[in-house]
């Protein structure tokens, strides 16, 4: 068996290139080539069972390629996101290591240590993913670190924050459901995301008050209780006064499941109790009635992200409607009528 270790002279032997030719192709640098040449060097690479050699290579140019994310979990929106970042990753040429602390600062650290041991380029984190302490440890190794769905961070702890505008999104849904005729809106929250659930709360208090007479409103949270069942009994005898009420649920799954009680308390849904939730997961298309939702840029955060870290590191090109200026930025959600507020 020969084990022998194939070199970039090699390579560029075999594809008739310079070895700077290869060395730019195989490291992704952003350089003027034609097509015709990186797909020759690729052929050639592949034909001799060329590997880079990573260890090397981020000795010699102090980079790794490689990128860290931390988040609380892989459910709903954290998996979608995670997705997103790693094929965003992947087109910029970097590969994203992903770890689920599941809030656990025992776990946060072990994940944490091992991406600075691999003097990853960059990290990312969810806001509430990370401990204070982790954070400054990650400032002092000199690891670039950006925040997404942040709120109440001290911009000298990480390079950026990119924050979905969910307080946006939950002004957006009381004015759907007020324009569609509610005159009482409910929100339900948890207390499980709390500073989530505290932009949700922000916003919906926001367009409350701006609404003044026009609406009356109500905070449900799960901390108090069954949320589903109290906003069954009170969307109940809000209807007694008249009709249609409107809800914003914390998300899609507890939409689905206050709609669960809801037909089975014979109160019907759009003509009664007008529903809306966030996230817009694959259930809320396939649910009966199909449930309008806040719909997620998954995309767009990512690039976003992404974006921000390589323009800190001095890697990134100019993207069309990519703000330049550190600091937070905020990604607006879209609204995606269905047949629960659509009578």
């Amino acid at each position: 068996m020969n084990n022998k270790q194939i070199t970039i002279v090699e390579v560029a032997r075999e594809a008739g290139v310079s070895i700077a030719t290869v060395s730019n192709v195989l490291n992704k640098r952003n350089v003027p080539m034609a097509p015709e040449t990186a797909a020759k060097v690729e052929e050639a690479a592949a034909r001799l069972g060329y590997r880079r050699n990573t260890v090397a290579a981020s000795l010699s140019r102090r980079k790794t390629n490689e990128l860290g994310l931390l988040l609380p979990g892989f459910g709903g929106y954290y998996g979608q996101f995670a997705e997103a970042m790693e094929l965003t990753a992947h087109r910029h040429g970097y590969h994203l290591s992903v770890y689920a602390t599941g809030s656990d600062p025992e776990r946060e650290q072990r994940h944490l240590e091992t991406l600075l041991e691999r003097r990853v380029d960059g990290l990312f984190c969810h806001g509430m993913a990370m401990k204070p302490e982790s954070v400054g440890r990650i400032v002092r190794g000199g690891s670039p670190l950006v925040l997404f769905n942040a709120w109440e961070w001290p911009e000298d702890l990480a390079v950026a924050a990119v924050n979905l505008d969910f307080a946006g999104a939950s002004a957006e849904a009381v004015r759907h459901l007020v324009e569609r005729g509610c005159r009482t809106v409910y929100y339900a929250g948890t207390s499980k995301a709390l500073m989530i659930d505290r932009q949700r709360r922000l916003g919906f208090r926001r367009e409350a008050d701006r609404l003044g007479d026009q609406v009356r409103t109500g905070m449900i949270h799960s901390e108090a209780g069954d949320p589903e069942e109290q906003v069954t009994t009170a969307a109940a005898e809000a209807l007694a006064e008249g009709g249609p009420v409107g809800i914003l649920a914390f998300d899609d799954r507890m939409a689905l499941r206050i709609l669960g009680r809801l037909l089975q308390a014979g109160i019907r849904v759009p003509e009664e109790v007008k529903l809306l939730g966030i996230n817009n997961e694959w259930f809320s298309a396939a649910a009966y009635p199909t449930l309008t939702s806040m719909s997620i840029p998954y995309e767009k955060q990512a690039e976003l992200a992404i974006h921000r870290l390589l323009s800190h590191l001095g890697e990134a090109e100019d993207g069309k409607d990519l703000p330049q200026a550190k600091g937070e930025v905020t990604v607006p959600l879209e609204l995606t009528p269905r047949r629960s507020t659509e009578a």
